[in-house]
């Protein structure tokens, strides 16, 4: 089974900013949609629906985090970036390893969010495949998340509340 890529929408309204952007995202291993304004944003996204945005906000696709790429470095402007809706904000001239770096934390963020096929009765979750496996282990895998475990304690009652030993502990 193909992994698809995730999709970065870009929008500037500088094309230099945009192609370089494009080659940057496209050679890390991104899909890329560009554009350089709202109104063009805003028709890409009702055709595709992008992992994550650079730039831009709007009520009907605030599920899909924006990240600001701007050359706007004062507080209150950051500030106005998270108050509208950001989930982050680069400044420009960028670093693009950071941005890169930024981009891949917030599209797996996405990629956790959503709905998730759960067994009522065992709390198993069913995989991309079909498969059924308990919710530590898939997320283990679709993340960089790693469980110790131990046990609660209504499960450590439940599980030896009639033992001798349990009840001389208490």
């Amino acid at each position: 089974m193909e992994i698809r890529k995730a999709l970065i929408l870009a929008v500037d309204d500088n094309p230099q900013n945009l192609q370089f952007l494009g080659k940057l995202l496209s050679d890390s291993g991104y899909e890329v949609g560009m554009g350089q304004n709202g109104r063009q944003a805003l028709n890409f996204v009702k055709k595709n629906e992008p992992d994550l945005i650079l730039l831009k906000t709007n009520l009907g696709t605030r599920h899909i985090p924006v990240i600001f790429l701007t050359a706007k470095t004062d507080s209150n402007d950051i500030v106005k970036g998270f108050d509208a809706g950001g989930v982050d904000y680069v400044t420009k001239p960028f670093n693009s390893a950071e941005l890169l770096a930024r981009i891949k934390t917030h599209v797996e963020i996405k990629m956790l969010r959503g709905l998730l096929p759960i067994c009522s009765k065992c709390k198993k979750i069913r995989d991309d495949e079909g498969f059924w496996k308990q919710v530590d282990s898939y997320i283990e895998e679709h993340s960089e998340i790693i469980f110790t475990h131990g046990i609660c304690p209504d499960c450590l009652t439940e599980l030896y509340g009639e033992k001798d030993w349990f009840k001389k502990r208490k």
